[in-house]
């Protein structure tokens, strides 16, 4: 029997992917935006696919902050940016 791969909702185009493929933001119990590349940060987490048109989707629609109902900081959506950067570069 083979095992059942987690899906996950992009917050940018909403299309469900598997979870591995997807970039985590993380609401943290202090109630601080964070990244999560692990996936085993404690807190509510929204996936947003490594695409850049995704990221924009989701800053436009300001569907990060909506979800994890805490203000995303310029910061960390600069570091998304970077990170999308490299998966799209090799």
């Amino acid at each position: 029997m083979q095992k059942k791969i987690p899906q996950r909702q992009c917050m940018g185009c909403r299309e469900r992917k598997a979870k591995r493929e997807m970039i985590r933001v993380v609401r943290t119990t202090e109630g601080v935006a964070v990244l999560d590349f692990s996936g085993k940060v404690n807190g509510r987490g929204a996936y947003v696919c490594p695409s850049s048109e995704c990221l924009k989707k989701a800053r436009k629609s300001r569907a990060l902050e909506r979800c994890l109902e805490v203000p995303i900081s310029q910061e960390v959506y600069d570091r998304l940016e970077k990170e999308m950067e490299d998966h799209e570069n090799g």
